[in-house]
């Protein structure tokens, strides 16, 4: 800008020249000059953008719009060039124009110029980066299995720009075991970074859900579950093989359960003339308590002892790979002291310990007459507690 004192002078220049020659002086063009550089975008996907151009002095010269990298000419002055939908340009007549990108796509990405054309002609260049979210484009089934021992490998792929960091973790933050050498040696990670994630010889607790994560500073994150299962034949185990209990008490048979893929369980009698499976009735009542994803109680109750329920139990489970059984023999308890029949039920072990032990001593003896009036749980208890203290 010219300041106060130097337009003056150029007005009295002018003045003269004109009283002088009479004649008015020419001046000279002034050039098309911008006001401000053209910006650089970051952009995600499916977003909206433009550039804006500001030219000052523009005079009889047009502006004109270029995708650099292509030498196409998107548009001049406001007249679009392109056949795209997506692009447009805004003039506010004066001195700015504006380049409108809608619905950001990938191959948007370049560099953007606005021209003047001047003689050089001049311009200004601006770069248009598009960002996209990662998504996952595996199309594998999602998940694996083997059987134990053997190997499981799960892909994950993911695209997105800048190219999306892939980081593999186990559900509720439990750890991805790396076993080598057959299995002898492992390597224990709270994660794993990679697209593949392979485990060998595999044992049944890598079991669960396995996570993909996709990451690459543009939100949102994305991940897959995809789920390990570990085939292996039933394992059963009972607590007590022995279980005593008196007539008209209540028993509980426990028997604990692993397995995958998932086993039929039952109980069934032994040594009854037609071994099927136990069924829930008013004399016996089956409960299930899953412990995780393979493995689970099942209990056996049977109420109101009789004589016909003596005898041997057996918890079994049988899947694709194979069947195993476990035993219980559950025996009549008696008490021979002082004609006491009606005994109530205390766990096996505690039964069993009671039968096992020698007569009672004298103290014992003594001790009985106080304890005799005590309920009669109380009463079984302390009796087996005395008799394995008069035992050492």
């Amino acid at each position: 800008m010219l300041s106060p004192s130097t337009k003056a002078a150029c007005w009295l220049m002018t003045f003269l020249s004109v009283f002088v020659t009479g004649e008015m002086p020419i001046q000279a063009e002034v050039e098309p000059e911008f006001l401000q550089a053209l910006e650089n975008h970051t952009v995600t996907q499916g977003r909206d953008v433009h550039f804006t151009c500001v030219v000052n002095h523009l005079s009889h010269y047009r502006v004109a719009w270029i995708k650099s990298d292509s030498k196409a000419i998107l548009a001049i002055h406001t007249n679009m060039v392109a056949l795209n939908p997506r692009l447009s340009v805004t003039y506010n007549n004066h001195n700015t124009w504006k380049l409108h990108v809608s619905n950001v796509q990938a191959n948007d990405s370049g560099t953007y110029m606005c021209q003047v054309n001047t003689d050089p002609m001049k311009s200004q260049m601006g770069h248009l980066s598009v960002v996209i979210p990662p998504d996952i484009v595996d199309s594998v089934t999602e998940g694996s299995s083997a059987r134990e021992g053997g190997i499981i490998r799960l892909i994950c792929s993911a695209i997105g720009v800048p190219p999306p960091t892939v980081l593999w973790r186990r559900e509720s933050n439990r750890p991805i075991v790396f076993r080598h050498d057959g299995g002898r040696e492992k390597k224990v990670e709270d994660s794993h970074k990679g697209e593949s994630l392979e485990l060998s010889h595999v044992q049944r607790t890598d079991m669960g859900a396995y996570y993909c994560i996709a990451s690459n500073g543009v939100p949102p994150t994305v991940s897959r579950r995809y789920h390990v299962q570990v085939h292996f034949i039933p394992q059963v185990k009972v607590t007590n093989q022995l279980v005593g209990a008196p007539l008209g008490s209540d028993v509980e048979l426990q028997c604990y359960i692993e397995a995958s893929p998932k086993a039929m369980n039952s109980w069934y009698r032994e040594d009854s003339l037609v071994s099927d499976k136990l069924l829930e009735n008013p004399k016996f009542r089956i409960t299930e308590a899953a412990v995780n994803e393979y493995s689970l109680w099942m209990n056996l109750t049977i109420k109101s002892l009789a004589p016909g329920d003596f005898g041997t139990y057996v918890c079994a489970s049988v899947n694709a790979l194979g069947k195993m059984e476990s035993q219980v023999s559950l025996h009549k308890l008696q008490f021979s002291m002082n004609g006491y029949a009606d005994e109530p039920m205390v766990s096996g072990a505690a039964w069993q310990r009671a039968r096992n032990l020698p007569a009672m001593r004298p103290a014992a003896s003594h001790a009985h007459q106080y304890l005799k009036h005590l309920p009669p749980q109380l009463y079984a208890l302390l009796l087996t507690t005395i008799r394995y203290i008069h035992t050492f």
